[in-house]
């Protein structure tokens, strides 16, 4: 899970898991990374919420690259998005902008993007924030309420489909294999 400060990461994971994260109303409630096991189509996960972002943070700024290290082992990102802040195409961009400076690796990483607190916000509201942030980024968010849970499963699914695939491919990259130089009829 990543993010800016105050996304919902921790409400989520709370939401999904047995953890007990600190879940607060103001900035840098988490200090540590948190993780949680989740359970969903039969099978489990661990989602790591790590704490939350802000422009600078590759330099330190915030909690900066003291968490950003675990976002690398991580084999898919969960960008969850404010969806009642004032621009969530500007707090998506900071937090892509922070990973391509720490490792332009992270960037490469399979990502949901997840706009939540949909409760809290009309719904012509949204509707003018997803046109907006599909126009502007050409990347369309899932949409959650964390709080709720409104649409959280279909996240969970959906990381759990890009987990497993990503652990199939890495099996069959470690699988030993003939080469055709070893192969003779």
């Amino acid at each position: 899970l990543l993010g800016m400060p105050n996304a919902g990461k921790s409400t989520l994971l709370a939401a999904v898991s047995a953890a007990k994260p600190k879940i607060a109303d103001y900035p840098f409630t988490t200090l540590h990374p948190q993780l949680g096991v989740v359970r969903a189509a039969g099978n489990s996960f661990v989602l790591a919420d790590i704490p939350g972002l802000i422009e600078g943070a590759h330099e330190g700024h915030g909690l900066g690259t003291r968490f950003l290290g675990h976002v690398e082992r991580c084999a898919v990102l969960l960008h969850m998005i404010d969806v009642t802040g004032d621009d969530p195409v500007a707090a998506y961009r900071i937090i892509r902008k922070e990973l391509k400076a720490y490792s332009p690796l992270l960037t490469e990483k399979a990502e949901i993007i997840a706009f939540n607190k949909i409760d809290a916000i009309s719904e012509e509201d949204l509707a003018v924030k997803i046109s907006d942030f599909k126009k502007r980024v050409r990347k369309t968010p899932m949409l959650i309420s964390a709080a709720t849970t409104k649409g959280v499963d279909d996240v969970m699914k959906k990381l759990l489909t890009i987990i497993e695939t990503d652990k199939k491919a890495r099996r069959a990259a470690d699988a030993p294999g003939v080469t055709s130089e070893e192969w003779r009829p």
